[in-house]
């Protein structure tokens, strides 16, 4: 049995074929298209859904797939009315107008209620919900469903709209996870009947045919993608650890850390798992950070730029895109003018010690798994072991975590077994002067509001 697993990103959307080996036996890559219209920055919904399809038609006729399953990213929702959208897909990355927050912020619940911090756009997608109620409110009221980002695409695929409480509990506003139910706003706005039934993340929920086939695909209930990273190694049996997920966002999750610890101010929030354990995490949008500091930078990072860059002292310090636990300062690359393989290693470097930066604040002391595409060769992994030694760090067999935990779910579901590779240990880095570098960065922020207390807190 194979399955087609539709991992939907901001910034490159893919599909991947799994066996149950665990190996992936093709892939589709492509990226969303986010357009303006009415108002609103929204997600060119019909592009994205005929690349989608005829990705999945050519793995269900080449590859004999049985299943379809999304990991999706956070921060976004889709209304429905049985047949289609009520409203175009919002891009998370917009502010509401000055005059609609001030309407609609005071009702956002308590961070003792959700834990999900106040963030700027559209962060909280509970926030953009509100937003658009107050521009579009018959939007609201012809929706019979408000579906979550992945369960829109598994709805859209063919199964039947359904809740996921790994979504909903995505620092959305929507969540209470101390009492595993729907938050004060959900019933305040009157939302709880449009919320489906829930159904867990890998159930079927449906199917449908694709392609010139005669058999129908299981259509199975998409998940929140970090959170199925989070899954994929859980499943191992690899005791307490902490997933260090990569990509647009680096989504930093210890379940081991307590409650009390979570600073609103420092984007620590509680993320829900598949199972609706609570999670504590702490994020930053390091992908994108990564590609303003280096300039778009594509491929291997020489090593000796690594090096040439912690001799210089070129460093890149916070912050370069919204939220993240130093978000009240502007970015900037301080110690002279980096060549182009510099800036890329600047950017690294930044991405290892802002990591390392909320391992301490989410109290990790346990196993770390570094997964994605920031990790790509293993340098980011293995600048944090060197940072680090006093932790054990492992990689990703693959850099597909949230995939292969998606595709887990969607075998497992259907009592099928999936032998995914386990992680493999990090060798560290040797770089000359790193932790005096590290020293350097921090001491940067003495003194600037909550910059300073994220670098007095740490280790």
């Amino acid at each position: 049995m194979n399955v087609a697993v539709l991992d939907f990103g901001k910034t490159n959307s893919k599909l991947f074929v799994f066996g149950q080996d665990g190996r992936i036996l093709d892939e589709r890559r492509t990226q969303p298209k986010w357009v303006q219209q009415g108002g609103f920055s929204v997600l060119d919904e019909a592009a994205l859904h005929d690349w989608a399809f005829g990705a999945v038609t050519d793995a269900v006729e080449n590859h004999g797939v049985e299943g379809v399953m999304v990991s999706g990213h956070g921060c976004t929702f889709a209304l429905v009315d049985g047949k289609a959208l009520t409203h175009p897909i919002l891009d998370y990355e917009q502010e509401p107008p000055a005059e609609i927050a001030v309407r609609i912020d005071h009702r956002i619940p308590d961070f003792a209620e959700t834990f999900s911090p106040r963030l700027p756009l559209g962060f909280n997608y509970g926030r953009h919900m509100l937003w658009l109620q107050q521009v579009d409110p018959d939007a609201f009221s012809n929706a019979t469903s408000i579906l979550g980002y992945p369960q829109y695409w598994s709805w859209r695929l063919g199964g039947r709209p359904v809740s996921e409480v790994s979504y909903l509990g995505c620092h959305s506003h929507l969540w209470a996870p101390r009492e595993r139910d729907f938050s004060s706003l959900v019933d305040a706005e009157g939302w709880r009947g449009q919320m489906p039934a829930f159904e867990r993340a890998g159930a079927v929920i449906g199917e449908q045919r694709f392609g010139n086939t005669e058999r129908s695909i299981a259509i199975h209930n998409g998940v929140h993608d970090s959170n199925a990273a989070l899954y994929a190694y859980r499943r191992q049996g690899l005791g307490p650890l902490t997933v260090v997920s990569t990509g647009t966002w680096v989504v930093v999750l210890n379940p081991d850390c307590p409650l009390e610890a979570l600073d609103s101010e420092r984007d620590m929030l509680v993320n829900v798992d598949v199972d609706g354990g609570p999670v504590p995490t702490i994020r930053f949008m390091g992908g994108r950070e990564f590609a303003v500091i280096s300039g778009g930078w594509q491929g291997a990072i020489p090593l000796g730029s690594i090096q040439q860059a912690l001799d210089a002292g070129l460093m890149a310090l916070p912050s370069f895109a919204p939220g993240g636990p130093i978000s009240d300062r502007s970015g900037e690359i301080i110690g002279g003018t980096p060549s182009a393989a510099q800036r890329a290693a600047v950017a690294l470097l930044y991405v290892a010690l802002m990591v390392d930066l909320c391992l301490d604040l989410i109290h990790s002391e346990n196993t770390v798994i570094v997964d994605g595409g920031l990790n790509t060769g293993g340098l980011l992994a293995g600048l944090l072991a060197q940072l680090r030694p006093g932790q054990t760090f492992l990689q990703g067999a693959s850099l597909e975590g949230s995939a292969t935990g998606a595709a887990a779910l969607a075998f497992e579901s259907l009592g099928r077994d999936f032998a995914a590779e386990p992680p493999e240990p990090v060798r560290a880095t040797q770089f000359g002067g790193l932790a005096g570098y590290r020293e350097a960065w921090r001491d940067r922020f003495a003194g600037h509001g909550a910059a300073a207390k994220a670098a007095g807190g740490a280790r």
